[in-house]
Protein backbone atom coordinates (compact mmCIF):
# COMPACT_ATOMS: atom_id res chain seq x y z
CA UNK A 1 0.00 0.00 0.00
CA UNK A 2 1.16 3.30 -0.93
CA UNK A 3 1.84 5.72 2.02
CA UNK A 4 2.25 9.24 0.07
CA UNK A 5 -0.20 10.10 -3.26
CA UNK A 6 1.66 11.74 -6.22
CA UNK A 7 0.19 14.95 -7.95
CA UNK A 8 1.87 16.15 -10.91
CA UNK A 9 1.58 19.51 -12.52
CA UNK A 10 4.15 21.17 -14.00
CA UNK A 11 6.10 22.59 -13.20
CA UNK A 12 5.27 20.90 -9.79
CA UNK A 13 5.42 17.26 -8.79
CA UNK A 14 4.23 16.51 -5.08
CA UNK A 15 4.37 13.33 -2.83
CA UNK A 16 1.81 13.97 -0.16
CA UNK A 17 1.78 11.97 2.73
CA UNK A 18 -1.31 10.93 4.80
CA UNK A 19 0.80 11.99 8.17
CA UNK A 20 4.27 14.09 8.70
CA UNK A 21 7.33 12.12 8.42
CA UNK A 22 10.67 12.37 9.70
CA UNK A 23 12.94 13.14 6.63
CA UNK A 24 16.94 13.53 5.40
CA UNK A 25 17.80 15.62 2.66
CA UNK A 26 20.25 18.95 1.31
CA UNK A 27 17.27 20.05 0.57
CA UNK A 28 17.43 23.62 -0.56
CA UNK A 29 14.33 24.62 1.51
CA UNK A 30 14.38 22.02 4.34
CA UNK A 31 18.46 20.79 4.74
CA UNK A 32 19.16 18.40 7.32
CA UNK A 33 16.54 16.28 9.70
CA UNK A 34 13.07 17.88 9.00
CA UNK A 35 9.55 16.83 9.47
CA UNK A 36 7.32 17.49 6.71
CA UNK A 37 4.33 15.69 5.01
CA UNK A 38 5.17 16.86 1.41
CA UNK A 39 8.13 16.68 -0.60
CA UNK A 40 7.80 18.78 -3.91
CA UNK A 41 10.13 18.86 -7.33
CA UNK A 42 9.85 22.11 -8.96
CA UNK A 43 11.19 22.33 -12.70
CA UNK A 44 12.85 25.07 -13.78
CA UNK A 45 14.64 26.62 -16.88
CA UNK A 46 17.40 28.96 -17.54
CA UNK A 47 14.92 31.40 -17.90
CA UNK A 48 13.47 31.35 -14.33
CA UNK A 49 17.08 31.70 -12.75
CA UNK A 50 18.83 34.56 -14.85
CA UNK A 51 22.50 34.88 -13.52
CA UNK A 52 21.93 37.96 -11.97
CA UNK A 53 19.27 36.76 -9.76
CA UNK A 54 19.39 34.84 -6.07
CA UNK A 55 18.25 31.25 -7.34
CA UNK A 56 17.28 30.33 -3.55
CA UNK A 57 15.21 33.74 -3.34
CA UNK A 58 13.60 32.79 -6.66
CA UNK A 59 13.05 29.05 -5.38
CA UNK A 60 11.45 29.82 -2.20
CA UNK A 61 9.03 32.59 -3.79
CA UNK A 62 7.66 30.15 -6.41
CA UNK A 63 7.49 27.52 -3.33
CA UNK A 64 5.54 29.74 -1.41
CA UNK A 65 3.48 31.53 -4.30
CA UNK A 66 2.15 27.46 -4.55
CA UNK A 67 1.08 27.07 -0.79
CA UNK A 68 4.06 24.29 -0.73
CA UNK A 69 6.32 26.37 2.00
CA UNK A 70 6.47 23.76 4.23
CA UNK A 71 7.37 21.27 1.66
CA UNK A 72 10.91 19.52 1.37
CA UNK A 73 11.74 20.90 -2.13
CA UNK A 74 13.53 19.34 -5.07
CA UNK A 75 14.60 21.73 -7.49
CA UNK A 76 14.79 20.23 -11.44
CA UNK A 77 15.44 21.46 -15.29
CA UNK A 78 14.42 17.85 -16.19
CA UNK A 79 10.39 17.45 -17.32
CA UNK A 80 8.69 15.91 -14.12
CA UNK A 81 6.21 14.13 -15.94
CA UNK A 82 9.15 11.87 -16.67
CA UNK A 83 8.79 10.65 -13.41
CA UNK A 84 9.48 6.77 -12.07
CA UNK A 85 8.01 4.92 -9.25
CA UNK A 86 8.68 1.94 -7.51
CA UNK A 87 7.81 0.02 -4.24
CA UNK A 88 9.77 -3.20 -3.02
CA UNK A 89 8.57 -5.41 -0.18
CA UNK A 90 10.78 -7.67 1.29
CA UNK A 91 9.54 -9.79 4.26
CA UNK A 92 8.56 -7.39 7.00
CA UNK A 93 10.08 -4.10 5.08
CA UNK A 94 8.76 -2.32 2.65
CA UNK A 95 10.05 1.12 0.67
CA UNK A 96 9.13 3.24 -2.35
CA UNK A 97 11.25 5.19 -4.78
CA UNK A 98 10.20 8.35 -6.91
CA UNK A 99 12.58 9.63 -9.14
CA UNK A 100 12.93 12.23 -11.88
CA UNK A 101 16.25 11.74 -13.70
CA UNK A 102 18.39 13.48 -16.43
CA UNK A 103 22.30 13.18 -16.90
CA UNK A 104 23.28 15.78 -19.38
CA UNK A 105 25.00 17.40 -16.55
CA UNK A 106 26.86 14.12 -15.29
CA UNK A 107 30.07 13.84 -13.42
CA UNK A 108 32.12 11.31 -12.73
CA UNK A 109 32.84 11.90 -8.72
CA UNK A 110 36.37 13.47 -8.10
CA UNK A 111 36.26 15.21 -10.96
CA UNK A 112 34.41 18.48 -12.28
CA UNK A 113 33.51 19.31 -16.07
CA UNK A 114 33.91 23.33 -17.26
CA UNK A 115 31.70 22.46 -20.44
CA UNK A 116 28.69 23.75 -20.46
CA UNK A 117 25.54 21.56 -20.48
CA UNK A 118 23.75 21.43 -23.76
CA UNK A 119 20.35 20.36 -22.04
CA UNK A 120 18.66 19.86 -18.62
CA UNK A 121 19.37 17.33 -16.66
CA UNK A 122 19.87 15.85 -12.65
CA UNK A 123 18.54 13.43 -10.73
CA UNK A 124 16.00 13.91 -7.46
CA UNK A 125 14.79 11.32 -5.86
CA UNK A 126 12.49 10.85 -2.71
CA UNK A 127 12.90 7.31 -1.14
CA UNK A 128 10.03 6.52 1.77
CA UNK A 129 10.36 3.46 4.19
CA UNK A 130 8.01 2.33 5.55
CA UNK A 131 8.98 1.43 9.35
CA UNK A 132 10.16 4.57 11.71
CA UNK A 133 14.07 4.58 11.51
CA UNK A 134 16.96 5.96 14.09
CA UNK A 135 19.04 9.49 12.81
CA UNK A 136 21.62 6.40 12.39
CA UNK A 137 19.32 4.32 9.89
CA UNK A 138 18.53 7.53 8.42
CA UNK A 139 21.86 8.01 7.24
CA UNK A 140 22.36 4.94 6.72
CA UNK A 141 19.43 4.48 4.42
CA UNK A 142 20.81 7.59 2.46
CA UNK A 143 24.08 5.68 2.01
CA UNK A 144 21.82 2.97 0.16
CA UNK A 145 20.20 5.20 -2.08
CA UNK A 146 23.14 6.83 -3.09
CA UNK A 147 24.78 3.75 -3.94
CA UNK A 148 21.85 2.14 -5.65
CA UNK A 149 21.50 4.86 -7.74
CA UNK A 150 25.52 5.28 -8.83
CA UNK A 151 25.14 1.12 -9.88
CA UNK A 152 21.93 2.09 -11.68
CA UNK A 153 24.01 4.80 -13.42
CA UNK A 154 27.20 2.87 -13.75
CA UNK A 155 25.22 -0.32 -15.39
CA UNK A 156 23.50 1.87 -17.68
CA UNK A 157 27.16 2.88 -18.86
CA UNK A 158 26.25 6.65 -19.57
CA UNK A 159 29.34 8.19 -20.31
CA UNK A 160 30.07 11.90 -20.75
CA UNK A 161 33.38 13.63 -22.09
CA UNK A 162 34.98 10.09 -22.93
CA UNK A 163 34.11 9.02 -19.06
CA UNK A 164 31.52 7.05 -17.38
CA UNK A 165 29.67 9.39 -14.83
CA UNK A 166 28.29 8.05 -11.58
CA UNK A 167 25.78 11.42 -10.67
CA UNK A 168 25.36 14.89 -11.60
CA UNK A 169 26.54 18.21 -9.90
CA UNK A 170 22.99 19.08 -8.66
CA UNK A 171 21.53 15.58 -7.44
CA UNK A 172 19.44 15.53 -4.37
CA UNK A 173 18.40 12.40 -2.39
CA UNK A 174 14.99 12.66 0.35
CA UNK A 175 14.82 9.99 3.16
CA UNK A 176 11.31 9.59 4.67
CA UNK A 177 10.35 7.28 7.58
CA UNK A 178 6.92 7.17 9.55
CA UNK A 179 7.38 8.87 13.00
CA UNK A 180 7.11 6.84 16.10
CA UNK A 181 8.35 4.10 18.61
CA UNK A 182 10.51 1.33 17.77
CA UNK A 183 12.43 2.53 15.48
CA UNK A 184 14.58 0.50 13.53
CA UNK A 185 18.43 0.67 14.40
CA UNK A 186 19.89 -0.56 11.47
CA UNK A 187 19.23 -0.11 7.62
CA UNK A 188 22.15 -1.46 6.08
CA UNK A 189 22.48 -4.51 3.07
CA UNK A 190 22.39 -7.00 5.32
CA UNK A 191 19.29 -6.03 6.43
CA UNK A 192 15.44 -6.42 4.49
CA UNK A 193 15.09 -2.57 5.20
CA UNK A 194 18.38 -2.27 2.55
CA UNK A 195 17.80 -4.65 0.11
CA UNK A 196 14.09 -3.14 -0.29
CA UNK A 197 15.31 0.50 -0.64
CA UNK A 198 18.25 -0.47 -2.60
CA UNK A 199 16.06 -2.59 -5.21
CA UNK A 200 13.28 0.08 -5.09
CA UNK A 201 15.94 2.69 -5.72
CA UNK A 202 17.89 0.77 -8.41
CA UNK A 203 14.92 -0.10 -10.57
CA UNK A 204 13.48 3.44 -10.69
CA UNK A 205 16.51 4.98 -11.39
CA UNK A 206 17.30 2.55 -13.88
CA UNK A 207 14.04 3.37 -15.68
CA UNK A 208 14.57 6.46 -15.31
CA UNK A 209 18.15 6.68 -16.82
CA UNK A 210 16.54 4.85 -19.86
CA UNK A 211 13.52 7.14 -20.41
CA UNK A 212 16.12 10.18 -20.03
CA UNK A 213 18.75 8.34 -23.18
CA UNK A 214 15.57 8.26 -25.41
CA UNK A 215 14.54 11.81 -24.47
CA UNK A 216 18.40 12.80 -24.53
CA UNK A 217 18.27 11.62 -28.31
CA UNK A 218 15.23 12.90 -29.51
CA UNK A 219 16.74 16.88 -27.91
CA UNK A 220 20.06 16.02 -29.13
CA UNK A 221 18.51 16.09 -33.05
CA UNK A 222 16.23 18.27 -32.90
CA UNK A 223 18.71 21.32 -31.63
CA UNK A 224 21.26 20.28 -34.74
CA UNK A 225 18.39 19.89 -36.96
CA UNK A 226 17.60 23.56 -35.73
CA UNK A 227 21.02 25.17 -35.69
CA UNK A 228 21.76 23.44 -39.65
CA UNK A 229 18.50 24.97 -40.57
CA UNK A 230 19.95 28.59 -39.32
CA UNK A 231 23.35 27.80 -40.93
Amino acid sequence: MMHFSIDCRPPYLVASFREPQQMLSWSVTHPGLHIAQRVVWLEVSNKDLPKDCDPIAVIRSKIEEASHADAVTLVTSRDVGRHHLVRVCVEDAAATCLTTVGLSNGERVGTRSTEPVPLPGTINTLVHVEQPLSEAALLETMSIVTQARTAAIIDARVRRRGVAVTGTGTDCIVIAAPIGPGAERYAGMHTAIGEAVGRATYEAISAGVETWKVDFERATRARLAAAAAVS
